[in-house]
């Protein structure tokens, strides 16, 4: 059996994924990477991993690294991204991809020069909301999709770092990734508008003055648009990454507080049938049976030693080890991940030129052909 030797960046979020990849049949959980030496140690000697780096050029130099999984700060996504594909290793890496539309071009290339893997690590598409909604499309229950609608909405005050007065399309992959991704469809231009102020201290910092951003997104031979919109600060609202779909049989609309049931409705129902709240199931079934557990729990030392620092209920509507899973196999069986390295680039090129967008008033933005690179 094909075991690829996994090497994870970034230990904050990125020690969720560590058991993962430790109980994987096809990884090796090989080493960790984290600038920070104390906390390097830490999580190092919790999971038993030997191999530690504190400086990630000294890892790419490491030939028993296959693939690389970054979970750094957004700002070094691009930068460590390029580097681990030009030494030959495969890439996966948490969102966005980049925080330019040329730097997302650069990663393209990089991915196809080297003949490596990269996948974003967009948690929403292998979310149970989105997997559910996936099998309704794929059996036909929903008939003609007509329309798709995402948000997503956090209270951001009080994040460290790079997040003070982030414009909120910068991380719009949470709500672009859904609507493109259920039809595979490509975004082909886009309009966005901003709302509303934030505070004048949040707003200097990146020149980005609206509370809300909301974008219509047109995709390329297709009759479909969407609709996606977010917020990040000054904006009353429970932490909400919402996806719904439209189609002439059936819809699905995201419940509006959290802890709620989802809602299915159903065309040509008496009125009051029409709507019918739903209990979204898991799918662990799709897993391999090593890391079915981490869609609905997840205690990082499985071996009943108690790490209270490393005990983590799984998050992101069970999605981490789908994309584990994902990842993994895409590189063992030679095929493109989903999202892949053009599919990536073009959601998060949607949510910084939505941006540009709402600075210009609205202005159509068109996404560049990262196919066809």
């Amino acid at each position: 059996m094909q075991k690829v030797n996994i090497a994870i960046v970034g230990l904050g979020f990125g020690a969720e994924f560590i058991p993962i990849y430790q109980r994987h049949p096809h990884t090796t959980m090989y080493a960790i990477c984290q600038r920070n030496v104390e906390n390097l140690n830490k999580v190092g000697d919790a999971f038993g991993i030997e191999k530690r780096y504190s400086n990630y050029d000294e890892l790419l130099l490491d030939e028993a690294v296959d693939a690389v999984h970054i979970n750094s700060p957004i700002p070094n996504h691009a930068e460590q991204s390029i580097k681990a594909l030009r030494a030959g290793k495969h890439v996966a890496c948490t969102v966005p991809m980049a925080t330019t539309v040329d730097e997302c071009m650069e990663i393209v290339k990089a991915c196809k020069e080297s003949g490596k893997k990269y996948m974003m690590m967009e948690t929403v598409v292998y979310s149970r909301e989105f997997l559910f909604v996936k099998e309704l499309y794929e059996k036909g229950e929903l008939g003609k999709v007509q329309f798709l609608k995402a948000s997503h909405q956090q209270d951001m005050d009080g994040w460290p770092d790079y997040w003070p007065g982030l414009p909120p399309m910068h991380y719009a992959t949470h709500c672009v990734g859904p609507v493109a991704g259920l039809l595979k469809l490509e975004a082909d231009y886009v309009s966005c508008f901003g709302s509303g102020t934030i505070r004048e201290e949040l707003a200097k910092i990146h020149n980005s003055p609206f509370a809300i951003e909301s974008a219509h997104i047109k995709f390329k031979d297709s009759d479909l648009s969407a609709y996606v919109y977010r917020s990040l600060f000054d904006v009353a609202r429970q932490y909400r990454e919402s996806f719904e779909v439209y189609g002439s049989q059936k819809s699905f609309e995201w419940p509006l507080i959290e802890g709620e049931e989802a809602v299915v409705h159903t065309a040509k129902k008496a009125e009051h049938e029409i709507p019918e709240r739903v209990t979204v199931p898991d799918y662990a079934h799709l897993l391999p049976e090593e890391i079915r557990q981490f869609t609905t729990k997840g205690v990082y030392d499985m071996d009943e030693q108690q790490h209270l620092s490393f005990v983590q209920g799984s998050g992101h509507g069970g999605s981490h080890p789908h994309l584990v899973h994902e990842f993994v196999m895409a590189i063992v069986e030679d095929r493109e991940p989903f999202p892949n390295a053009a599919q990536s680039a073009n959601w998060t090129s949607v949510g910084i030129l939505a941006h540009e967008s709402a600075m210009n008033g609205g202005k159509l933005m068109n996404i560049p052909d990262f196919v066809n690179v």
